[in-house]
């Protein structure tokens, strides 16, 4: 419990400097992965797979199919009413 006077405690991600050095090292870690595809040989099964960066771009329109059927199809199904428990 905090006592009266004393300062809010400080975490990791309030200081925007320690938010700006996570996302630098989300983006170049990003771009070397992404250049590193060219270097690396592959065993396609299918046609499509031997596209560049066709598997960062099957990820990121799975993930949004993911979040848009999940909104717009399942959140309907499960929600309640505002009342539901009263």
């Amino acid at each position: 419990m905090k006592k009266k006077g004393e300062p809010d405690k400080e975490y990791l991600f309030d200081k925007p400097r320690n938010v700006k050095i996570l996302f630098i090292s989300f983006y170049s870690s990003l771009f070397i992965l992404l250049g590193l595809e060219f270097f690396v040989h592959k065993h396609p099964y299918f046609p499509w797979e031997e596209w560049p960066e066709f598997y960062a771009v099957y990820g990121f329109v799975a993930c949004v199919v993911l979040v848009l059927v999940s909104k717009y199809i399942l959140r309907p199904l499960v929600k309640r009413r505002e009342d539901y428990y009263d």
